[in-house]
């Protein structure tokens, strides 16, 4: 079992943001909770206090879980196909049956803002690219462009159940594929375009699609990636499949056998919506995959409509006057998240390229350009536009911007600071809004509450509906110190199973394993008594590099084939100053010589088989890597010793088949940690 670091209470800091009483009073929340007050029992709100009305609200959200969830369905006005028996007909987790008897479709709900005649010929999507100038399609278009999509696919004898892959960027045709594939009932998976073949394959081929929409390429940084050749390996790895369908974004024609996107999309067919289970799967997401295959990870129609209505609605305060951007990519959970705006009748901005080109500016400039209001990015950017120097609210016209979001790891003290002046220099209300979830439920676990304040480095309250607690070895619940981050009640958008798990023992294993029946999900957190979350970045070995999640175990299988290396260990951590620092250790073959030509190709392999993310910021010879006495790496105690931890704190001793192995790793941190102070 693994200790927290140690964290004392500290006074409760001035807030960096208040809320005015306009926003609160026009929060969707705050109209939220005096309907819920008034029809389902809700305590009733206080006048003047809105952080005691939040916390009021928050435990009756999770004290009376079923009455809550009921009440965000008839809120949001969610359609049922035929009606639901119970809300939850057991609770127990992993297992939990929420909704039984009920039907309906995510894809209905996603389009309904094309159904008012004043919204039909709006933006629904606004898809920019490097060049920078918003492209947008109305509702009317996408709603079309669904339709004729859902039927092809009926067509090309898609049922409910069958899975649908796409192998696309962040562009319009995903959104329609996506929403073709849930109004059929079939299952949805994607991969962004610069992932290799061999992660792409890792996860498409567990759920073994019928149908393939795929680029020919991309384009980022300035240049065209062209990927025919990595699409003719995926179509020649996937057996399964009955059609491959070819979206020319570089211009080239289909290949031979493939379908062309426009011959899909083009009928103008209105969409038929199949009523499928609450339960039914909508899409497989992918977790990290560090100790092995990545976990496909099932989440359902009715879970993710509900969670993402309350997300977008009550805790983003999304509507359909907002404008929603988030830096993201097909290959993260934060893209599904985005296309959740829909159903809060948002405009979305799909952005598609590279971060910082042609310079670090690029988002800043893309939420410029489409007029957005709720921006969402990662840390790690926040933290290099405040290292650039940028003045974004200066140099750019963001006056429609309200709120900046940041996920994918804690947002550090300066960026809430910089994001803040930053704005308030040029005499904008920025809400700052750091939010924490998980692939796992494609959600937050903690986040933005439109009607509370905001202080440095914490996010602002555990989420609605979400029992988070901080948990210690033990499993008692701790306040104002560091513990590990539980649920210890449902939430709907908990996976249903993962993919290729028939007894379940992979999901139970996954969560459920150190504190029984209690979703551990492997963070350390604090809760601290005034309501608010803190955290501490990941207590298990995930890498979460530029707020994308990745595992150790794609990069091993890419630089372990190469002759030179005999094995090899990367280690992710985050830096007391927001960054991100992702060295490579490798043990060399006999012979074998770190020289810049061997790094070169290190790099080189990583990129080209998986991605330019996964390329680590060291490579560093090692005289071995660590095991357990099972055989595995222990990356976590190598974790623990780089971030500080002294050697006895570490590991248990017993456990490791060489324990003067980790003198080298120690040595490592203590040069580090040397080189900083001088």
């Amino acid at each position: 079992m693994t200790t927290a670091p140690h964290s004392t209470a500290q006074p409760a800091p001035e807030p960096l943001w208040q809320p005015g009483p306009d926003r609160i009073t026009g929060a969707q929340v705050t109209r939220f909770h005096a309907w819920a007050a008034t029809h389902h029992g809700a305590p009733a709100p206080t006048p003047g206090d809105p952080a005691a009305d939040y916390a009021a609200l928050h435990h009756w959200s999770v004290d009376q879980l079923p009455t809550f969830w009921q009440a965000v369905a008839e809120w949001f006005d969610v359609r049922f196909g035929t009606p639901y028996d119970t809300v939850l007909a057991d609770r127990t987790m992993p297992g939990a049956r929420w909704f039984p008897g009920a039907t309906l479709n995510y894809a209905e709900h996603a389009l309904r803002a094309a159904e008012d005649p004043a919204r039909a010929d709006t933006p629904a999507l606004l898809h920019v690219d490097e060049r920078q100038e918003p492209d947008p399609v109305t509702w009317a278009e996408l709603r079309a462009q669904v339709g004729s999509l859902a039927a092809a696919l009926r067509r090309l004898g898609v049922r409910p159940g069958d899975r649908v892959s796409g192998y696309l960027p962040n562009i319009p045709q995903a959104v329609v594929a996506l929403l073709a594939t849930a109004a059929v009932g079939a299952v949805w998976t994607s991969c962004a375009p610069d992932f290799g073949a061999r992660s792409v394959l890792d996860r498409f081929q567990q759920v073994e699609p019928v149908v393939l929409f795929t680029v020919d390429g991309y384009r980022y940084g300035g240049k065209e990636h062209d990927r025919r050749d990595t699409v003719a390996e995926l179509r020649a790895e996937l057996p399964t499949l009955r059609a491959v369908v070819h979206v020319p974004l570089l211009g080239t024609p289909a290949p031979e056998g493939a379908l062309e996107w426009s011959d899909l999309t083009s009928e103008h067919t209105e969409p038929v919506f199949e009523q499928v289970p609450f339960d039914h799967p909508l899409w497989v997401l992918y977790s990290s995959g560090t100790t092995g295959l990545p976990k496909a990870i099932v989440q359902s129609q009715g879970g993710i409509l509900l969670e993402h209505l309350k997300q977008t609605g009550l805790h983003c305060d999304l509507g359909p006057d907002d404008r929603f951007f988030w830096y993201t990519s097909t290959g993260w959970m934060m893209w599904n998240f985005l296309v959740g705006g829909l159903l809060a009748g948002s405009t979305i901005v799909l952005y598609d390229g590279s971060p910082g080109h042609p310079d670090t500016a690029a988002q800043w400039q893309v939420a410029a350009a489409t007029r957005t209001t709720v921006f969402g990015t990662s840390a790690a950017y926040v933290m290099a536009c405040r290292k650039a120097g940028l003045h974004p609210a200066r140099d750019l016209d963001l006056s429609t911007v309200t709120c900046v979001a940041t996920t994918g790891s804690p947002l550090p003290p300066d960026g809430f600071r910089w994001l803040h002046d930053s704005f308030a220099e040029s005499g904008a209300d920025l809400w700052v809004a750091s939010v924490s979830g998980g692939t796992d439920v494609c959600s937050c676990f903690a986040g933005a509450v439109p009607t509370l304040p905001v202080h440095i480095g914490e996010l602002q309250a555990a989420c609605l509906g979400t029992d988070l607690q901080a948990w210690d070895p033990q499993g008692r619940p701790v306040l104002d110190e560091v513990g590990e981050l539980v649920v210890t009640e449902p939430m709907p958008s908990m996976p249903t199973r993962f993919w290729n798990d028939p007894d379940g023992t992979r999901y139970h294993d996954s969560y459920f394993d150190m504190y029984p029946g209690v979703w551990r999900h492997g963070d350390w957190i604090t809760l601290t008594t005034r309501g608010s979350v803190v955290i501490h970045g990941r207590s298990d070995s995930t890498l979460n590099r530029q707020g994308v999640r990745m595992g150790s175990a794609d990069i091993y299988e890419a630089v372990e084939r190469l002759p030179e290396i005999r094995e090899s260990l990367v280690i992710g951590l985050e830096l007391p100053d927001g960054g991100y620092w992702m060295p490579l250790f490798v043990h060399l073959a006999p012979g074998a010589t770190l020289d810049d030509a061997l790094r070169d190709r290190i790099k080189r392999t990583i990129r080209e088989q998986l991605s330019p993310r996964h390329v680590p910021d060291e490579i560093i010879e090692a005289p071995g890597v660590p095991h357990t006495l099972t055989g595995k790496r222990i990356e976590v105690p190598i974790k623990r010793l780089l971030a500080g931890t002294p050697l006895e704190k570490a590991v248990n001793p017993g456990s490791v088949d060489n324990l003067e192995l980790l003198r080298f790793y120690e040595r490592i941190a203590a040069d580090r940690a040397e080189h900083r102070t001088t």
